[in-house]
């Protein structure tokens, strides 16, 4: 931990040679599911947040103007968002999310977040991180790009003109996701709802891992990392879609039984272009341009 990091949270008198206009939210404890482990699934455990931002000048003619200032509320609703955008495994993630969120503010300039899981062992496991304005920006580059979502039936996959069929699509240079519905071998039985979601979300995969080894230049890629970078790099995404759905949970998850729906929540999830589906057994519907295998040439 750097000395500024530490004296960050320090008493205002410790700090008495860096006197920045600083806010600060101390103490702020949340329950969340969280963590890499399985035993960290389908459980909340309380994570409590330290939060101080630096903050710009105020202005001369402040005038009591709370539009003036940067409120509180925004800090909690920063922690507030990314904890409801998707599920999380590392308390890493969390912070360097909630740490960009806040630096969007206007008069935010550096910001240091603190996070601990309070629940797991007999201490307090946590991360400390420190980011100033304008960093969120140079990791983002030019900011994402908005994929073509392509979703395949597994009929339309025997097709000895799915590679050039490919090629036509991303032709325009714009970023191009493949999602697949499971082999169309039958899928062995589960005992579990649970159980019988995973094997459908591994039946898919494995179609992933068949279609990678047919297609050049197309890889299996499953967080939204790989999706980022393989956007911004030309490379076709062959989405395994495991850790996104499961990491989603709860209302927000889609049913994997549904594979074009799961292919729409993931082109909603990264804002995507537009989304087509090859798939003769697929009802219309008015978000998805769908076509039968003979009419996409398949």
């Amino acid at each position: 931990m750097t000395n500024e990091t530490r004296l960050a949270f320090e008493h205002p008198e410790a700090r008495a040679s860096d006197m920045r206009d600083r806010i600060s939210l101390r103490e702020h404890i949340v329950d969340v599911e969280i963590g890499a482990f399985q035993a960290e699934r389908g459980v909340t455990q309380r994570l409590s947040f330290n939060v101080v931002v630096e903050i710009a000048d105020l202005p001369p003619d402040l005038d009591d103007d709370v539009d003036l200032i940067l409120s509180y509320d925004r800090v909690t609703e920063a922690i507030s968002f990314e904890l409801g955008a998707e599920r999380l495994n590392l308390l890493e993630t969390l912070a360097e999310r909630v740490a960009d969120r806040i630096l969007l503010e206007p008069q935010a300039e550096r910001v240091f977040v603190r996070i601990e899981k309070l629940d797991r062992g007999s201490g307090r496991l946590g991360v400390e991180i420190m980011r100033h304005k304008g960093e969120a920006d140079a990791r983002e580059g030019a900011g994402a790009p908005r994929p073509r979502v392509a979703f395949l039936a597994h009929e339309a996959l025997q097709s000895a003109a799915l590679p050039e069929w490919v090629a036509q699509l991303k032709a325009d240079g714009t970023p191009l996701i493949l999602c697949l519905g499971p082999h169309g071998q039958p899928l062995p039985g589960a005992a579990t709802a649970a159980s019988a979601r995973r094997i459908t979300l591994l039946g898919i995969e494995q179609n992933a891992w068949r279609l990678a080894a047919r297609l050049e230049g197309c890889e299996v890629v499953a967080t939204r990392t790989e999706l980022d970078w393989g956007m911004k790099n030309g490379q076709t995404c062959i989405w395994a879609p495991s850790k996104l759905v499961l990491d989603a949970g709860g209302d927000a998850s889609p049913a994997p039984q549904d594979a074009l729906e799961m292919a729409v929540w993931l082109a909603d999830q990264f804002d995507a272009m537009d989304i087509v589906a090859v798939d003769s057994a697929a009802t219309p519907r008015a978000d998805v341009r769908l076509l039968t295998p003979a009419e996409a040439g398949l």
